[in-house]
């Protein structure tokens, strides 16, 4: 059914964060970002509320009385999501959201698939340390100037009372759910146009969960955690995906033949 909550995109990044936290094995990856991620997102948020949360909010007063208060803080952690996505996403964190994304496919069954683009070793004491060094161009989410640009373009939507935030999470995560399935379309070796067509057949499906990653995301100084948790999320959606596919119409080279049965997975 459409509104089958087991299935439900939108609450993939949801089921993120308990399965990152009830699975050891994933620990260690956060650890070795902790330290260096708090304090630089703590700084960099405490920066942005000190010096441009009053000064906006008395702006957005003047269309919108008291309910500035609450869009500011809006636009402020708007703010302070593009500035750290810029810095660390791409920069600092992506080999390990590729970790991330690797060992959750892995731990459920995906070995194969992974198989086809790093090595994995047939033991070790968990499926993070089974993880060998990647042979082909490993990546998440690529950095997108143009996405950050449209994510700054897009902040003012909160200037608008009442409906203004909503619209301006809900356009963000149009464009940028469909960047955490990026390392999946890598390990399935599609196409760019076999990609635009996955995208555009769940176009709603990613908007939902892309909507929820950034509302997660813009929560201050545990907003790189909630990136970790959401990729953990990203993988469970691509497994759940792998599992309803057709058995000979797994492997990356026959995708061309793949009909998707997926489309009422909201």
């Amino acid at each position: 059914m459409y509104w089958d909550l087991g299935k439900a995109a939108w609450l993939f990044p949801l089921r993120g964060i308990y399965y990152f936290a009830s699975r050891r094995f994933l620990w260690p990856l956060f650890k070795t970002r902790l330290i260096p991620i708090v304090f630089l997102s703590a700084f960099i948020y405490a920066i942005l509320f000190f010096f441009a949360y009053l000064p906006q909010v008395t702006f957005l007063a003047i269309f919108q009385g008291s309910g500035a208060w609450v869009s500011g803080a809006f636009l402020v952690l708007g703010e302070g999501a593009a500035i750290v996505a810029g810095l660390f996403e791409a920069f600092f964190v992506d080999e390990t959201l590729v970790d991330i994304f690797d060992a959750v496919m892995v731990s459920e069954g995906q070995s194969e698939l992974v198989a086809a683009s790093r090595v994995l070793y047939p033991q070790g004491d968990d499926v993070v340390k089974r993880l060998g060094k990647p042979t082909q161009t490993a990546v998440y989410s690529p950095f997108s100037l143009r996405q950050i640009l449209e994510f700054i373009v897009l902040l003012p939507l909160n200037f608008i009372p009442v409906g203004g935030t909503p619209m301006f999470l809900i356009l963000t995560g149009y464009r940028g759910g469909p960047f955490h399935h990026w390392r999946y379309f890598q390990l399935l070796d599609l196409s760019k146009p076999q990609r635009k067509e996955r995208i555009r057949k769940r176009q709603l499906q990613y908007t939902t969960f892309g909507t929820v990653a950034l509302v997660l995301q813009l929560i201050p100084v545990l907003s790189m955690f909630f990136l970790m948790s959401t990729a953990v999320g990203a993988a469970l959606w691509a497994v759940e995906i792998e599992n309803r596919r057709p058995l000979l119409s797994r492997r990356p080279e026959r995708d061309a033949l793949f009909q998707d049965n997926d489309d009422n997975l909201p």
